[in-house]
């Protein structure tokens, strides 16, 4: 994760180099939220804090949350896009039955554009739909915004850091249980 978020950044500033205009505001936006994910994590990564690198951790974060708005269509769960689904077939069939009544009396021109405002109807509809839905409320998300003030109250969180019990884990039970025959293992990883 350090090395991607190291050239994160630099990739998508390289793939998204020549929006056109009406691109460019989502660009922006999309830059400025992975620029604010990885300085944060950067600042986090420091060994020790001041109040300026806690304020900075803490502006980082607001930018992510006020931009991670242009990713809210990558957010869809499969039940979300099949009740979207569901309920555009449902608002094409209706659609469908206003059209052949109204059909007999306009022309083929009519009858295209007709269709095409339809069709464009049913594809914001949908996009409200899906979007209206989308978050980013997980877990993961809301831990960010106590690391600031976790630090300010134990100061350093390396000491809660994980990585010293994953690494024991691996060591003490899972190259243990490689080595054993796989009768009574729980006995014989305790044992050694």
């Amino acid at each position: 994760m350090r090395n991607l978020s190291r050239c994160i950044l630099a990739i998508l500033v390289s793939a998204l180099r020549n929006p056109d205009s009406s691109q460019y505001h989502d660009f922006k936006s999309a830059l400025q939220w992975v620029s604010a994910l990885v300085d944060f994590s950067f600042i986090g990564q420091y060994l020790s804090h001041t109040p300026d690198t806690l304020v900075y951790m803490e502006r980082h974060l607001q930018i992510f949350h006020s931009t991670k708005v242009i990713f809210l269509e990558f957010r869809t769960s499969k039940a979300r896009c099949a009740e979207a689904n569901r309920q555009d077939r449902d608002l094409r069939e209706l659609m469908a039955n206003q059209c052949t009544n109204e059909a007999r009396h306009n022309t083929a021109a009519k009858r295209h554009q007709l269709v095409d405002q339809e069709r464009l109807e049913r594809a914001n509809h949908q996009a409200d739909l899906i979007l209206g839905k989308n978050h980013f409320n997980f877990i993961k998300m809301h831990y960010l915004s106590h690391l600031a003030s976790n630090v300010r109250r134990f100061r350093s969180i390396l000491m809660y850091s994980t990585n010293i019990g994953e690494l024991a884990h691996r060591e003490q039970i899972n190259v243990g249980y490689q080595r054993l025959n796989k009768n009574e293992a729980a006995r014989q990883i305790l044992s050694q």
